[in-house]
């Protein structure tokens, strides 16, 4: 998988887009249900640290806290998870997009590719999550006793289902961008036909 560094603005602005519109569509539910996919935040942060000039990192997490002010205030979702360690989320989406960074300076079309592009996003988010649940879980002021062993729990039940879905979401962006480079490979003539 290979990064946009050429991409013109155009481009660029199309995949910023399209990548701001799936994180307004699915950030309201952290881990989906029947009726809702789960939150792409994560794994839109890593793919704007893939394909976008630097200068939509500060897009992204305006958009991300201006989603939470409205799910809260205008939509009644829950303020639970919003306390002192709120403040952690930029440190850890600046990791998943400093991880999308350095993929697109490292990724290859070959097998080795697909394996750093494993490794990156396996090793973002889980630094990622570390960040935020740490954070959480021993600043946010909601856990009244805090204890290792618990904490190391939260890990068993919550790391999971992140992880599965920032890969979900990057298994998806991967064949986009196969059939992206597939199509634009196809001579003109045979796209007209």
């Amino acid at each position: 998988m290979n990064a946009c560094s050429t991409c013109s603005p155009r481009t660029q602005s199309y995949i910023g887009l399209g990548l701001m519109a799936l994180m307004a569509a699915t950030r309201f539910h952290h881990f989906g249900d029947a009726l809702h996919m789960p939150d792409a935040s994560w794994a839109v942060f890593f793919l704007a640290g893939l394909y976008l000039a630097p200068a939509w990192l500060l897009a992204f997490l305006l958009q991300a806290v201006a989603i939470d002010y409205v799910a809260i205030e205008m939509m009644g979702t829950s303020a639970f998870c919003v306390t002192p360690a709120y403040a952690a989320l930029l440190p850890a989406y600046a990791v998943l997009w400093v991880g999308g960074r350095w993929l697109a300076r490292n990724a290859g079309t070959d097998l080795s590719g697909l394996g750093r592009l494993a490794g990156a996003v396996v090793a973002s988010t889980l630094v990622a999550f570390a960040i935020s649940n740490g954070a959480f879980y021993w600043m946010g002021g909601r856990v009244a006793e805090t204890s290792m062993a618990q904490y190391v729990q939260t890990w068993i039940d919550y790391a999971p289902a992140f992880l599965g879905s920032t890969l979900m979401y990057l298994a998806a962006a991967v064949v986009v961008h196969s059939l992206v480079l597939t199509l634009a490979r196809r001579p003109i003539a045979a796209r007209a036909r």
